[in-house]
């Protein structure tokens, strides 16, 4: 593909043991990816619910191990293209907290369940704990991977030097306009594997697996939309700071998640820091700590087998 090209969002509909399904929720269309027991349709009662949420500049594929993992183990498991990512509508608005915990929520109830365990990564981990404040009714467990309470991000990156100059600078580059729409998709979208690589532990960076992710998330961030829609949820977070729905989302936010929670994090992080994932302990009383061994910040694709291990550990 040409670099003046630009994908159809159909480019991430990948095959494998799954299925591509479109769900309407929160007044817009939702491209999610279900891998389901064997068996299902045989046993009457409906598996529990298992919805996954991605982080920044990636989509669903992000999950796919944990798709199938979490599946032979007798969940309904369903990796979600956040709204703007992917072959998910790319609204104008709506990359607000609280519109994605809405969407969450609406989601769980579209696919014909009254709760479900989110897990997310990163940015989607956030969705999870919005989702969990705003929407408790619907949640009945959440995992984290890299994603510290959006109360404890914020503390850390005021108080801690060495968590302020790993994940500030980036942030603030996110701010300016059309520059970095321009950065993340410039030379086939090379920005988005040199964030990977940059985030994750060494071991992964020198594999196929690695080239073939990279490969994937290019394609993904340059569907048309895609890498405006990816730097919205991080403009709303800054903007926010200083308008009153942003005050009243981290009041709201300051309320403490009542769920089981699994906070896993991996031990070569270096843009989570892990005393940035140790913060908030009163936010979160039910939560547990898992440091995820040879693994970065993507440490559901670096360490699958343990990461999908720890969430069958909430689940059951």
């Amino acid at each position: 593909m040409s670099s003046n090209s630009q994908p159809d969002p159909s480019a991430v509909r990948y095959d494998g043991p799954w299925t591509h399904r479109d769900v309407r929720a929160n007044g817009i269309r939702f491209h999610v990816v279900e891998a389901t027991p064997a068996g299902t349709a045989q046993a009457g009662a409906a598996p529990p619910l298992v919805v996954l949420l991605h982080g920044f500049g990636d989509f669903w594929w992000s999950w796919r191990h944990q798709l199938t993992g979490l599946a032979e183990l007798g969940f309904r498991t369903v990796a979600v293209d956040l709204r703007g990512y992917g072959d998910t509508d790319k609204p104008p608005r709506g990359y607000d907290g609280w519109t994605l915990a809405g969407d969450v929520a609406g989601l769980v109830r579209a696919l014909g369940h009254t709760e479900a365990t989110l897990i997310g990564h990163a940015e989607g981990g956030l969705v999870c704990w919005a989702t969990a404040v705003l929407h408790p009714r619907v949640v009945s467990s959440i995992g984290l991977i890299s994603s510290p309470h959006p109360v404890a991000l914020k503390r850390a990156v005021l108080r801690d030097e060495a968590q302020r100059t790993a994940w500030l600078p980036n942030f603030l580059r996110c701010q300016l306009p059309r520059l970095p729409e321009h950065r993340l998709t410039r030379d086939d979208g090379i920005e988005i594997e040199l964030l990977l690589r940059d985030r994750v532990g060494e071991r992964f960076s020198a594999t196929e697996e690695f080239a073939d992710t990279a490969r994937r998330m290019r394609t993904a961030i340059r569907i048309p939309g895609a890498a405006h829609c990816a730097l919205e949820y991080q403009r709303w977070a800054f903007r926010s700071q200083w308008r009153p729905d942003g005050r009243r989302f981290m009041s709201a936010m300051s309320e403490p998640v009542r769920v089981p929670t699994l906070a896993m994090y991996g031990d070569r992080d270096r843009y989570i820091l892990p005393g940035t994932i140790h913060r908030g302990r009163q936010l979160s009383p039910q939560r547990r700590l898992v440091e995820i061994p040879e693994a970065g910040h993507y440490a559901h694709q670096e360490n699958p087998e343990a990461v999908t291990a720890e969430i069958a550990k909430l689940l059951t």
